[in-house]
């Protein structure tokens, strides 16, 4: 028991004390995860409100498709990400295998789905109330897509932020791509995995002191701005 509190103190003081190792997991965790949410954003809801405003010839299963692919397992992304990365795949010339990119790839893979997923359904909630006025206006299909992004647009920054969650809390993927190299691609998921397996729990703990602060930080801020959608659309 008193190395459990020991382990507690000296993971708070690691925090408070502004620790160069820990600081540098932080920052590549964050860059990672943030690089990975704005890519997968510029993707994903650029689908999610092309399926969520047209209509066409197996929309039905695109739909199913990213729904289904919201669950994709994080350590199969990973090894098919290692393949195409790896010295005999195809993007192997380009040497990204255990680089921040490579994780950046893997994670932008995984909450894409995600984000697609979610923003399509809460656009096409609000474009059904739009869809006669747009019909008897003769509105472009990507004039109407832009209308409803704007007019969606807190709702849909709360979608990212469950994307940024998603991918600041990966392990599996990221360890297989990224290698977990000290100094490299060492984010605080596979640091802590890692620290935890060598016995050095007091930087495992801080870092998890750590990760679920910007967890209940990310909510925070989503709740905010359901909060703050809510009020405008009943004013």
């Amino acid at each position: 028991m008193q190395d459990f509190a020991e382990s507690f103190r000296l993971a708070f003081a690691l925090v408070s004390s502004g620790d160069g190792n820990l600081l540098e997991i932080i920052a590549l965790s964050l860059r990672v995860s943030f690089s990975a949410m704005f890519l997968s954003c510029a993707i994903g809801l650029a689908l999610g409100s092309l399926v969520a405003v047209a209509r066409f010839p197996g929309r039905t299963a695109v739909i199913v498709l990213f729904n289904t692919m919201m669950g994709l397992p994080p350590v199969v992304v990973g090894l098919l990400v290692y393949l195409v990365l790896s010295r005999a795949g195809p993007l192997g010339i380009f040497g990204l295998l255990y680089t921040p990119t490579a994780m950046i790839i893997a994670q932008t893979i995984l909450i894409t789905p995600i984000i697609a997923a979610l923003s399509r359904q809460i656009i096409e909630d609000l474009f059904d109330e739009y869809d006669e006025f747009f019909r008897s206006l003769a509105v472009p299909v990507w004039q109407a897509m832009g209308a409803v992004l704007w007019d969606a647009r807190y709702s849909l920054i709360t979608v990212a932020l469950a994307g940024f969650g998603r991918a600041i809390a990966e392990v599996g993927a990221v360890m297989i791509v990224g290698g977990n190299i000290d100094h490299l691609t060492r984010v605080m998921t596979t640091a802590i995995a890692l620290e935890t397996s060598k016995g050095d729990l007091a930087l495992a703990l801080a870092l998890g002191i750590v990760l679920l602060t910007i967890s209940m930080t990310v909510n925070a801020l989503a709740l905010t701005l359901r909060s703050s959608a809510a009020k405008q659309a009943y004013a």
